[in-house]
């Protein structure tokens, strides 16, 4: 007689587990997150919870962990290395830290493994081993030679099983472990298939075990859902200590890595990447590129001063106002968010007089970016007035500023960087709020060489300083 195999049903944002469905889990309060998978044997808990804790108890000793007062921990040992690309490290916090674990997660195509393997070719003494559970050691030597040469420190192993992975990373003794990708990995302790629940939230912590009892950094690369979040249980960025996440139009050639968490520096550094023939290319001043070249009498083009985290941006960001073919005028965003969109209109309609209701409206952010900076509502309001009127706005001016429901210019921080940034890039005006703290601009308004910097009050100010 055959034996009906157990189940439990998990929680995919917390991991907990219930032994039958619910619509809300009652841990996390998360609603439609329970999913059903077969459950662990007791023989191989007890084993596993006694092979875990006995391996603790290893850590513990090798470490002879001991509480220890804050002020005589020593910093002066920087445990830290640079894998070789300056973006990367800097998103990283100043390079990548000994015996950490990064989770890279982005869409299909969107430069997970070319980034992943482009660290070992560009650090040539660094010891990888790069495990590769969904492509062959020929298809990854392909790929490396497209992105410029092989390195003899560097070994391929096309392996799915955790317990073979992790004989062969004894063996090896890497200083660089990556996994691509974890939801293709499973252990055969484990009677769910590879990518459920309960087998990425066990390789995951056994690698993560393996990186602080050796003190290989391991990176793993992580599929995401079509919600863009990242495949499997929620437990899996809690225990990872740097999550980074990759954006952009696979269609385009712009990527931007970001940092969404980040236990060893800050979460407010971003990178920017192209996607070229030979691999992933550092950007190193975007600024530049996200201002693409065009004729200087176009209408429905301004320059938005934006900040992401800590680096300024300039962007070009292009409006198209027409009178509606149709009953029902559409409003249409690409790279911006089509609510605050519809907001900024309706702000221009009522506080400003401008007849908007019978026109359709499109926006675009040039370079396939997606942007969410509040600054950029200044940039959004000139670019539509300026396709409105068909008056083009110069190419030497830009905009940094809030736009409020009342139709007041309400000002942003960080001001002066913004303003540095536009002046390095050759701007000669820039419109900020008047609200904004005299010293911001203080000492600008009377350079010689400098840029020019314009606070205005209201969208009817704006009107008449552009378009006069």
């Amino acid at each position: 007689m055959a034996t009906k195999i157990k189940t439990v049903w998990y929680c995919t944002s917390c991991g907990n587990e219930s032994p039958k469905w619910m619509g809300r889990c009652p841990a996390c309060g998360e609603w439609n997150t329970m999913v059903e998978e077969p459950k662990t044997s007791r023989a191989y808990a007890s084993a596993g919870s006694g092979a875990a804790a006995s391996r603790s108890r290893a850590y513990i000793d090798a470490t002879d962990a001991r509480p220890t007062r804050l002020r005589e921990i020593d910093l002066s040992q920087d445990n830290r290395f640079s894998v070789g690309i300056s973006e990367l490290d800097r998103v990283l916090g100043g390079g990548m830290v000994e015996g950490s674990m990064i989770l890279i997660g982005g869409e299909p195509g969107i430069g997970k493994s070319t980034l992943s393997l482009q660290i070992p070719l560009c650090c040539k003494d660094l010891k990888t081993l790069y495990v590769s559970g969904e492509e062959s050691p020929k298809q990854i030597k392909l790929r490396a030679d497209r992105l410029g040469g092989s390195d003899d420190d560097c070994f391929i192993l096309s392996e799915t099983v955790l317990e073979n992975i992790l004989q062969q990373a004894r063996e090896v003794k890497p200083a660089l472990l990556i996994v691509d990708s974890i939801q293709t990995i499973y252990s055969e302790a484990l009677d769910s298939s590879a990518g459920s629940v309960s087998q990425v939230r066990e390789c995951a912590s056994a690698l993560l075990r393996f990186a602080k009892e050796t003190g290989t950094p391991v990176i793993l690369i992580g599929h995401i859902t079509k919600d863009g979040t990242i495949a499997g249980p929620k437990v899996l960025e809690h225990i990872v200590d740097v999550v980074l996440q990759f954006e952009g139009d696979t269609k385009g050639s712009y990527r931007i890595l970001r940092s969404i968490k980040n236990r060893f520096g800050s979460t407010d550094e971003l990178a920017v990447f192209e996607m070229t023939g030979a691999g992933l290319r550092e950007v190193r001043n975007p600024s530049e590129i996200l201002i693409p070249m065009h004729q200087d009498d176009l209408s429905g083009i301004a320059i938005a001063a934006m900040m992401d985290g800590t680096r300024p941006f300039l962007i070009e960001i292009q409006a198209l106002v027409s009178t509606a073919a149709y009953g029902t005028p559409q409003r249409s965003a690409t790279g911006f968010d089509g609510r605050r969109l519809n907001m900024l209109l309706a702000v221009l309609e009522k506080r400003a007089g401008f007849k908007l209701a019978a026109k359709d409206v499109f926006l675009n952010i040039a370079g396939g970016l997606r942007v969410s900076d509040p600054a950029c509502d200044l940039a959004i309001v000139a670019s539509i007035l300026s396709s409105n009127f068909d008056l083009y706005i110069s190419p030497k001016v830009c905009f940094a500023a809030e736009v409020g429901l009342s139709g007041e210019i309400r000002p942003v921080s960080q001001v002066e960087r913004r303003i540095a940034e536009a002046e390095k890039l050759g701007f000669e005006e820039i419109y900020i709020s008047s609200f904004n703290k005299e010293s911001s601009f203080a000492g600008r308004q009377n350079a010689s060489s400098g840029i020019t910097v314009t606070p205005v009050a209201d969208i009817a100010a704006l009107c008449r300083r552009l378009f006069q």
